[in-house]
């Protein structure tokens, strides 16, 4: 990993604590994105990568990549010709166990940004998941690896086939338009891909816990025929039995 130009050496992330991880965990993509409105950030879905692993939920730090489009006497068209220079290799090359790759491929549909050796690399290194404004390739084995999978698309192509190339590291980009810092924490799941500002983060799971214990307790209800007009969003009324709920739960 030596031979990859000093102006272009790319950082590594400041990562959140496993404890806020691991308790944005407990939250679905639907409660971070509806919180993180009545935060101010008015729309944080990342838009473009849909989910291609159906079931599949994942929370944790976004590494991220940027790609631009490719002018070629800044980048070959060679799939392995010096594969050091090769950014999108160094993206995962910082990755830590529970990492989430955040690639901005500028929605291009004609290159596969990684295929399954470096996935499956990614996925031995601990790295959990894959948002790609873009496309991967060797799908069919890719699916396999275990890892949670948000992409525009698929492709035979490689990475540097058709029309960009990676250009940087843990930068800030715009995936599918939406702004990711790197170390921004990602919550994915199979509605779609939401990206939370780390300083918002600790606000944030303060409120979509107990907005996410409620739900529970109002999805109770319903299921046993109560009235949509009392239990959802909870009522005065129903908020009193609410609390006696949680009592009983011990909360």
């Amino acid at each position: 990993m030596t031979d990859i130009p000093e102006a272009i050496q790319t950082p590594d992330i400041q990562r959140p604590s496993m404890e806020l991880v691991e308790g944005l965990s407990r939250i679905s993509s639907a409660t971070a994105s509806g919180e993180l409105c009545r935060l101010g950030i008015r729309d944080p879905q990342i838009r473009g990568p849909f989910p291609r692993t159906p079931g599949k939920s994942v929370v944790g730090p976004a590494l991220t990549l940027q790609f631009m489009p490719k002018r070629e006497d800044l980048h070959s068209n060679s799939e392995y010709t010096g594969p050091e220079r090769q950014l999108h290799r160094h993206a995962l090359y910082h990755t830590q166990p529970g990492d989430i790759v955040v690639v901005d491929a500028r929605g291009d549909m004609g290159s596969g940004v990684f295929g399954e050796m470096m996935l499956t690399f990614f996925k031995g290194s601990g790295g959990i998941g894959a948002i790609v404004d873009g496309c991967i390739r060797d799908f069919p084995h890719a699916q396999t690896l275990g890892l949670g999978l948000w992409l525009k698309g698929t492709t035979p192509n490689f990475h540097t086939q058709t029309d960009i190339f990676p250009f940087a590291v843990n930068v800030p980009i715009a995936c599918g338009n939406t702004l990711v810092m790197p170390g921004d924490i990602i919550v994915a799941d199979d509605d779609g891909v939401v990206v939370i500002p780390i300083a918002l983060a600790p606000e944030l799971l303060e409120k979509a816990s107990a907005h996410s214990e409620w739900e529970e307790f109002s999805r109770m209800r319903l299921a046993e025929g109560g009235d949509l007009r009392k239990y959802y969003p909870l009522t005065d009324e129903a908020r009193s039995e609410y609390e006696e709920w949680r009592k009983r739960q011990g909360s």
